[in-house]
This record gives structure tokens, C-alpha cells and sequence, in this order.
């Protein structure tokens, strides 16, 4: 699939690999090279042999511990999926994860997206139970098979079908394999024994079934017509596939001539951007209000060089503002032609083949590309006189989204599933569903309202899942295969019957197309699911029918066309229900410039290079740093962000480990600044909860890291370090710090497990109790004035700063301090952990005098709107000559007879304090120290 593609590391293929695979045995660490993603690069890797087991001593070394637990979790199945078919599906959570194709190359943007799966899943395990969190590959279809060329530098024309097919099998597998390991290394909590990929038989069986299914329904359909053609691939292609590319052209002015004793005049003029398809003209067109060229309905033109003649016909779909207001019609140039084709019985004039090369019908032209064709034709038009002019233009161009090759359209027996005629309920089953963001349920409605073909899925490859028919060679009767039989090959495969029940005709010929790779994969819910045809019951039925419908689905809003909408059309088709209850659509990872990331712009980002340079979880923290949907650039500053906090939460267990026994119980009473600690851990994880349900990655990170940081290691360890001896401190030291372990694991879970296997583990090092595998935090009803512990927090800090800025210990005594803001209860606690004599609560703000500082004027704008008044405005606010109105609304600033908006100047106000002592103002509160 186009949203995420695989690309082996090295040039060749080697069948010596080591990785830490379920099939692999010795599960030594991946290879590195080219394109890996693997986080031991030399020059972080870490030799364990000799390791004890988690530690605090010593610094924490991310390459020994990431590769070290990514190991053992896949050792010993730490996330397997356990569930009971019998089970109720609210108690499981099932994510519909994205298979990746086997092609192209990995980028920033598919190791972004495979995390933020990996946080919904890890937090769901932990705060609901079992989860399945499964992979596969996308191995079939178009991707695959140029992969296969290319690889092996090979034409798949020169095999035969089956063989071909084979050694697209053995190249997707060893990339396949080589991905999984890389994977593996990002630590993401996948369920390796849930894996499938879209080629095999499981797969191709289920694939069948939805055809047979679907066409029993009377939802698909074989016809005889124009499709939408890619020459480059030699395959017809869907509505989904094709984009729009912006490309340099020319428009042509080409004079017709017309035909007849009683035309009433010699010529007439198309502009055309596509000469080349002269030769397959079948007619013209005027639009019925075009009373300039009305003259020119029922007359008959002869097409210039080619001579046959063709009729002229109004009909309301000509864009009288496009060109002449004349248009050509040739089978085909554009989805106009098709209809007018169609409309008005047009003969059918082939000038242009599979391949994009001019057939035999543009005699001299014959053999030609269409490029080649378009500039012999127009020289040819010039010499003959029929060029009247020619004007460079950008126009957009259809082209196939695979390989960017301009598309044609072509005449061809084709496969299509019927949709255009459900668009309703396929945007009432949208609407069903949770869409995060919910913005993203606008592009999924535009797509559906701008639907005009019906879903192609039929391809003229040899690399893919074959159609189970046959058709008789007497009268083109269908043949289906039996459902018990799946999965068939139609080219190897006899067909289940004798002869043809139709005309009785006993010779059949074989469907050589194979499906469209998204008719495949499309159903991943119902492979996840076990989806299947049971022959005693005569019914589908699921082999796991509490994973459907899926809890989740994620993917990249640039599939919303091509993967959720397909899938979306073939579950409500076959379930009757939405596949999924939400969708959460990442954005792309763009450059510093916020420009998107391409080879051509020499501004790619090699995964490579990032996670030798940087750890795991620092990464998973860059990961988290946007909001889900949105496009952002990568910033380096993110991961040294990153990398800072897995040493400040290193560091800081590091202390709670002295300051506390491992397991304190809790006093019957709770000094004042330690409930308040727990009182604000409740009302943290009530917001982390309610943000990771709503997948709000980035705001549970940040509000994370700030109370972590800030508040809990900045100001609380503080205050900690003077209390070690309190009961009271080291239960609430230990309770945070336990909850910290378990909040930061779905971002950050290496280093937390490594933490909590060092401190809190009770089972022998052999039998893991995995951290990831815990119960999510739950808020525990501390109370507390969180507003008061606050303000409390904010001046025991701007005491301590006022101390080291004086060069003064930390336990020095001050002799008086005075506040003003809310502290009640938490006096005592300023002044023992301050070494503060005396305290005085202040009812009344201390007398503050407010002055301006300075005034900065925009003379970008000031400058054009009021000209030499600038020099007076400046000359007035120097002298102090002016007035600052602060009004309800805006403020304004009166100077030289003149008023500036709000917009136009900058305020810069100085507070002074002109008692005795020395002022500190913190957010909350004003802090006098009198003996200063």
C-alpha cells in the first residue's frame, strides 16, 4: 500500500541474515547498513554479554537496554493477543494496522506513523486489557512485481506467469524479513504471531471469497469499456489511482475544414493540447448556447491530415469558455470523450496502444510514442497550413500515482465492483465512525462526492491474487469457482464443471487478470478477524468475532481514497457494519523548511542516521510532538529534547532510590506539600487518561513532561531532599514515581522498563512481569488546595533561585519572608524546606509601583500610514507626552495629536517595589524578603 513501503538496506540479496525474528533462534542483533532503521549502529553498540540484568548504576546506556528488551519481550510474548472468541469485544481492543507494501524506500514518515500505533496500543493494554496489535505486508500486485524487475533486473514479459510470480515471492520475502527486524527495533509492542501477508493462500482464499461473495450480491460486474489506462504499467488502473500533476504543454490551434456544397463557411478552429489524437477523432461538439458556432451543428468536418470525415453535434457538456468553444471528441482523450462516446453511439477509433505507442490507424505516425506523435503532427499541421497558432501553457495531467506516467484511456474488458450507486451509505457509514481529528472526515465526503467510475479492479499483471473464473470459449458464460475450493488459479486450475451450463460448450478459457492489490487489502479487518466460509452452517462467520469491528484504524491521510474507503465499501458490503469505530489519520513528516521530503529536493531524512545518532525513545518522543493529522517539520531539537528526558528520568529514579525504601506504606496523615504532590499526580493522570483516549498524543506528552520535569523533579525532589527522613515524603516520593514509570511507558518504553525492572520488580529476573502489562494509573482521591500548593511550589522556587543567584547555600536561614497569594496550609512547608525564620502572610498587596519601560512602535506599518508624523510620535514619546488608554477592547496610545491602535505598538512595563526589602514576583504570588 502507498502509505508506507518497505526497502531492503542493502544493494543485494543475502540468505544470511540475523534478526531478532520469532523464526530465528539465535535472535542476535539486526545488520546495519544502507537504509536500517536499526537503533545498535556501531558506534552505539553495546556488547551484553555479562549483563546482569536492569540497573540504576552507572548512566543509563540506551543501545545495551533497547536492544536487550526488545529481545526479551518477543522472547517471552510479553504482547500476544490471548483473546477468547466467546468474550465480550468492548473488554478487547483491536487495531486495524496498515500492511506496508514491499517497495520503495522507508522515510521519517513511516517510522512517525508505526509509533503513534504503537502508543494507542500500549496504553490500551494497559488501561483495558488484551489488545491486538497485529502486521502484515502488502506483497501482491503492481509494487511488488516492479520491485521484482528491478531487483533482479528482469521483464516479467519474459516468464511464464507462475514462475514469475515465484521469484516475486522470494524477493518480497527478503525484504520482508528484512523489515521485520527493523521494526522490532523500533520496540513497537506488536504481535508477531498475528502476522499475514496479502499473497498468502490464508489470504488469497479470503481475497476469492469477497469476490464470489460480492458477486453474488450482484455488486460487481464484467463489461467491455473505456478505463482508465497506464501505459508505463500496461494494466488498467481505478479512479483512486490516478493524480493530478501539474506539466508543460502546448495549446494548438488547429483549423478544421468543413465538408459540403451548402457549408456555411470553410473552417472552423479546436484548440487542443493532445494532437496526437487527430487520427482517433470521431466528432465535434458545440454547446447548444453557443450561438457564435451554431452554424456549425449537423455540418461535417474533415479532420486536417488524415482526411476522414466526422459529424458535428451540440451537446451541453462543450466548456464554451475553453479554446474556440469547439471541441474535438477521439476515443479516448478524457472522461468527455467516454461520455459523448457513449451518449451518441461514436464509432470506436484506436490510435494509441497498451503501451502508449501510435497504432497502424495513425498511418504515417505508426510506431511513434505519443510524445514523438504530438511534435511530428504539429510540424505536419505547420507545413500543411493547419497550425494557426501555438501557445506554451501548465496545465494538470492525469497521471498513474505508482510511476507518475500520464494515463490513457482504453476499450478493455475489465472487473468492476459497483459503488456509485451506494455513495450514500458509504458516507453514512463515515459518519459512524470517530474520526481523529475529525477534520478528516471532510477529504474522506470529498472524495465520495466526486466518485464518476465505478471501482476497477481487474489488472492485466502477472504479479497478484487471480480471479477464480473461467469463461466459456462458446459464449463468454462465467464460470466461478466453488467456495471449498478456494484458493484457485484458473491458469493451473481446472473449473468445476464439465461443461458450460449455458450452451453446453466444454471448453473454457482462463481469467489471466488478477486483482487490484487494494481489492486484497481492503479486508484486513476480516483476514485479522478469520473471516471465512463455513460449509456446515452455509454462512460466513469469524474465527475471532470480538475483534469486529475493529476498535481502531491508522493510516496516513493520503490513503483515505485508497485503503480506508475500500475497505470501508467491502466490509459494509459483506458485514452490513462499519469495519472499524475509529480512524486516526497521521500527518507527514516534513523538512526543517516545513517542505515535503523528497530524493529530488536532496532533503530526505534517513532513518538511519537518526537512531544511530539517537535512541529509541527519544525518537518515540519526537514522535509525539505534533498533533494527530497535522503535518510538521522535523526538528532535530526534538530528539536532544528527548534524549535529555530519558537521562532526567534516569537520574531522578537514581535519587528517589536513596531518598525512599522501595515499598514505604502510606501514614495515616499526609503533610500538606505531599498530599498536594498526589493530589496533583490524580488530577495529571485524569488528563493523560482522557487525552490518550482521545488520541491527543502530543498534549498528553506535554502536560506529561511538565509536571515531570517542573513540578516533580524541578521543585519536589527539591523539597524532598530535605525531608528523606518523613514518612509522609517517602510515600509520596515512591507513589509518583511509580506512577511516573507507568504514564511515560506507551512513549517511552524501554527506558521505563529497564527503571522499573531495577526497583520494583518482585518475581525472579526469569519471570518477567512486564511494566507494559500493568493496570493504567487511576486517579486515587487525594484532595488538596491544588491553587495554594501551586503558588506554595512558586515561591519555594523563587527563594531558591534568589539564593543561588546571591551565592548563598541552600540552607541558609532567611530571616523574614512576606506573601501575597494563596499559601494557606502550606506555610510550614515554605519555611522548613527555605530555612525561613519568620513567615508573614500578607491580606494586601504589597505597593507596587508600575511604570512604562518602553514603547515599540512597527514602523513597517506606522511609516505608510501617518508619513512625517512618525518624527512628532517619536519626538512624544520620548518627551513622556503621551497617554495609554487600556479599553475594554483594545488599548490605545494618544501622542502628537494622533491614536495608535493596539496593533501598531508594544507596551514594555517595569514594577518596582519602594519598601523595605527585596521584591520577587512569580506567576502567583508577590515574595518580599525583608532581610535582603
Amino acid at each position: 500500500m502507498s502509505a508506507t513501503s518497505i526497502h531492503r538496506a542493502t544493494t543485494g540479496i543475502s540468505n544470511e541474515r540475523t534478526q531478532f525474528r520469532r523464526d530465528d533462534d539465535a535472535r542476535t542483533t539486526p545488520e546495519t547498513g544502507g537504509e536500517s532503521m536499526s537503533t545498535d549502529a556501531p558506534e552505539r553498540a553495546a556488547d551484553d554479554a555479562g549483563d546482569d540484568g536492569p540497573t540504576l548504576e552507572g548512566g543509563y546506556d540506551p543501545a545495551a537496554v533497547e536492544t536487550r528488551w526488545q529481545r526479551r519481550w518477543l522472547d517471552e510474548d510479553v504482547y500476544a493477543y490471548d483473546g477468547d472468541p466467546g468474550q465480550d469485544p468492548n473488554t478487547t481492543y483491536a487495531i486495524d494496522t496498515p500492511p506496508p507494501t514491499v517497495s520503495g524506500s522507508l522515510h521519517m514518515g513511516h517510522l512517525y506513523g508505526s509509533t503513534l500505533q504503537d502508543f494507542a496500543a500500549r496504553f490500551q493494554r494497559m488501561h483495558d486489557g488484551d489488545v491486538l496489535f497485529p502486521f502484515g505486508y502488502d506483497d501482491n500486485g503492481i509494487a511488488s512485481e516492479r520491485l521484482t524487475e528491478e531487483e533482479l533486473d528482469i521483464r516479467h514479459q519474459d516468464y511464464e506467469r507462475r514462475e514469475f510470480q515465484e521469484l516475486c515471492r522470494e524477493v518480497c520475502a527478503e525484504y520482508e524479513a528484512e523489515f521485520t527486524e527493523k521494526m522490532q527495533g523500533l520496540g513497537c509492542s506488536i504481535d508477531w504471531d498475528n502476522t499475514y501477508k496479502t499473497i498468502e493462500p490464508r489470504v488469497q482464499r479470503i481475497s476469492q471469497l469477497s469476490f464470489l461473495d460480492l458477486y453474488e450480491k450482484e455488486r460487481e460486474y464484467r463489461k467491455k469499456a473505456p478505463a482508465i489506462w497506464c501505459p508505463e504499467c500496461e494494466t488498467a488502473i481505478s479512479q483512486v489511482e490516478t493524480e493530478d500533476d501539474e506539466r508543460e504543454s502546448h495549446f494548438n490551434d488547429i483549423a478544421f475544414e468543413l465538408v459540403g456544397a451548402g457549408a456555411p463557411r470553410e473552417e472552423f478552429v479546436i484548440s487542443t493540447t493532445r494532437p496526437e489524437l487527430i487520427p482517433a477523432c470521431v466528432s465535434v461538439f458545440v454547446h447548444p448556447d453557443d450561438e457564435a458556432n451554431q452554424d456549425l451543428v449537423g455540418e461535417t468536418a474533415r479532420i486536417p491530415l488524415f482526411g476522414h470525415e466526422v459529424p458535428i453535434i451540440e451537446d451541453e457538456r462543450v466548456d464554451m469558455e475553453k479554446g474556440s468553444g469547439v471541441v474535438m471528441c477521439c476515443t479516448f482523450g478524457d472522461q468527455n470523450d467516454i461520455e459523448w462516446y457513449q451518449a451518441h453511439d461514436l464509432p470506436l477509433r484506436v490510435a494509441i496502444d497498451e503501451s502508449a505507442t501510435m497504432t497502424d490507424l495513425a498511418g504515417d505516425y505508426e510506431g511513434l510514442s505519443t510524445e514523438e506523435a504530438r511534435e511530428a503532427i504539429v510540424e505536419d499541421l505547420e507545413d500543411e497550413g493547419s497550425l494557426r497558432d501555438r501557445r506554451a501553457i501548465t496545465h494538470a495531467v492525469g497521471v498513474h500515482e505508482r510511476c507518475d506516467t500520464p494515463v490513457e484511456y482504453r476499450v478493455s474488458k475489465q472487473w468492476y465492483v459497483e459503488i456509485l450507486d451506494h455513495k450514500e451509505e458509504y458516507l453514512e457509514a463515515g459518519r459512524e465512525m470517530d474520526w481523529y481529528p475529525e477534520k478528516m472526515f471532510t477529504r474522506y465526503k470529498h472524495w465520495i462526492e466526486g466518485l464518476e467510475w465505478d471501482w476497477l479492479i481487474s489488472r492485466q499483471r502477472d504479479s497478484g491474487i487471480p480471479f477464480p473464473v473461467w469463461y466459456c470459449a462458446e459464449c463468454d458464460h462465467e464460470i466461478m469457482a466453488e467456495r471449498e475450493e478456494l484458493p484457485v488459479d484458473p491458469l493451473s486450475d481446472e473449473p468445476p464443471v464439465d461443461a458450460c451450463p449455458e450452451c453446453g460448450h466444454d471448453e473454457f478459457v482462463p481469467e489471466e487478470d488478477v486483482f487490484d492489490t487494494w481489492a486484497t487489502s481492503s479486508l484486513t479487518p476480516l483476514i485479522n478477524a478469520g473471516w471465512d466460509w463455513d460449509e456446515e452452517s452455509e454462512e460466513f462467520s469469524m474465527d475471532n468475532p470480538e475483534l469486529y469491528p475493529f476498535d481502531l484504524r491508522p493510516q496516513g491521510h493520503d490513503i483515505i481514497s485508497f485503503w480506508l474507503f475500500h475497505t470501508i465499501v467491502k466490509c459494509y458490503e459483506h458485514t452490513g457494519e462499519v469495519p472499524f469505530d475509529a480512524t486516526m489519520i497521521n500527518g507527514h513528516v516534513l523538512d526543517e523548511n516545513r517542505e515535503k521530503m523528497s530524493k529530488s529536493r536532496g532533503n530526505i531524512v534517513a532513518p538511519d542516521e537518526v537512531l544511530s545518532e539517537y535512541p529509541v525513545d527519544a525518537v518515540r518522543f519526537w514522535s509525539a510532538s505534533a498533533a494527530v493529522g497535522d503535518d510538521f517539520p522535523y526538528q532535530e531539537k526534538d530528539l536532544t529534547a528527548g534524549e535529555k528526558l530519558l537521562r532526567k528520568l534516569w537520574n531522578a529514579s537514581k535519587l528517589v532510590d536513596t531518598l525512599a525504601p522501595a515499598d514505604p506504606e502510606e501514614p495515616a496523615d499526609l503533610e500538606a506539600i505531599d498530599r498536594w504532590l498526589l493530589a496533583e499526580l490524580d488530577d495529571a493522570v485524569e488528563d493523560l487518561t482522557a487525552h490518550f483516549e482521545e488520541y491527543e498524543f502530543a498534549k498528553a506528552r506535554d502536560r506529561l513532561r511538565t509536571f515531570f520535569w517542573n513540578t516533580f523533579c524541578d521543585d519536589y525532589l527539591e523539597i524532598a531532599k530535605t525531608r528523606e527522613d518523613e514518612p509522609s515524603t517517602q510515600y509520596a516520593l515512591r507513589t509518583a514515581h511509580r506512577t511516573f514509570l507507568e504514564v511515560w511507558a506507551p512513549f517511552l518504553p524501554h527506558v521505563t522498563e529497564e527503571i522499573w525492572q531495577a526497583v520494583y520488580a518482585t518475581s525472579p529476573a526469569s519471570e518477567l512481569e512486564s511494566l507494559h502489562t500493568r493496570e493504567w494509573p487511576a486517579p486515587q482521591g487525594y484532595e488538596a488546595d491544588l491553587e495554594a500548593g501551586e503558588t506554595a511550589m512558586e515561591v519555594i522556587s523563587a527563594l531558591r533561585r534568589y539564593k543561588s543567584e546571591n551565592q548563598l547555600p541552600l540552607n541558609e536561614a532567611l530571616e523574614a519572608v512576606s506573601v501575597y497569594g494563596p499559601i494557606d496550609g502550606f506555610e510550614d512547608a515554605i519555611q522548613n524546606v527555605m530555612h525561613v525564620r519568620e513567615l508573614t502572610i500578607l491580606e494586601d498587596e504589597p505597593e507596587v509601583t508600575t511604570e512604562v519601560a518602553s514603547i515599540d512602535l512597527d514602523y513597517a506599518t506606522l511609516g505608510p500610514k501617518f508619513g512625517s508624523k512618525v518624527g512628532d510620535i517619536d519626538a512624544g514619546i520620548e518627551s513622556g507626552e503621551y497617554e495609554i488608554d487600556d479599553g475594554a477592547e483594545s488599548r490605545v496610545l494618544r501622542v502628537a495629536d494622533e491614536e495608535l491602535e493596539d496593533d501598531l505598538f508594544e507596551v514594555e512595563l517595569e514594577r518596582s517595589y519602594s519598601g523595605a526589602g527585596e521584591m520577587i514576583e512569580t506567576e502567583s504570588a508577590v515574595v518580599i524578603l525583608e532581610d535582603a
